[in-house]
């Protein structure tokens, strides 16, 4: 029998945890629900898994082979309902747009930005009956 799973999380190493979590509070709403040194806790109000940032190097990191900064080709996926709002608020905040928005033949609809430690924020709205 498969183990019960009562919560997921994705942890992330990056330089400043504290401008990663900033980024997602401040543009999409999460809440810190834990913080201490080079560590914090987001989730977000609307449901889903947690977000921790991890300060890259911390010596109580496990296992030290993989202690680096995250990895490549990773994207935060933020599935909305409005993405050209969103998207207008990010233009508004200054915040870097990497790819502005675009719809895909089967229907998908996506932005990308980028928040202080690089990593890459994806929005996506589905849109039916194209």
């Amino acid at each position: 029998m498969p183990a019960k799973v009562t919560s997921f999380a994705v942890s992330l190493n990056v330089p400043a945890p504290e401008a990663s979590a900033a980024f997602l509070v401040r543009h999409l709403g999460y809440i810190v629900e834990m913080e201490n040194d080079g560590f914090v806790s987001l989730r977000h109000p609307g449901g889903g898994s947690n977000l921790i940032f991890l300060r890259t190097g911390l010596s109580t990191f496990q296992p030290p082979e993989v202690a680096g900064r995250a990895r490549e080709g990773l994207l935060l996926v933020h599935v909305v309902e409005n993405l050209d709002e969103v998207h207008q608020q990010f233009l508004a905040d200054g915040v870097d747009v990497v790819t502005p928005p675009e719809t895909e033949p089967w229907g998908e609809r996506f932005a990308q930005y980028r928040d202080p430690n690089g990593l890459i924020v994806q929005i996506v709205q589905w849109i039916t009956g194209e």
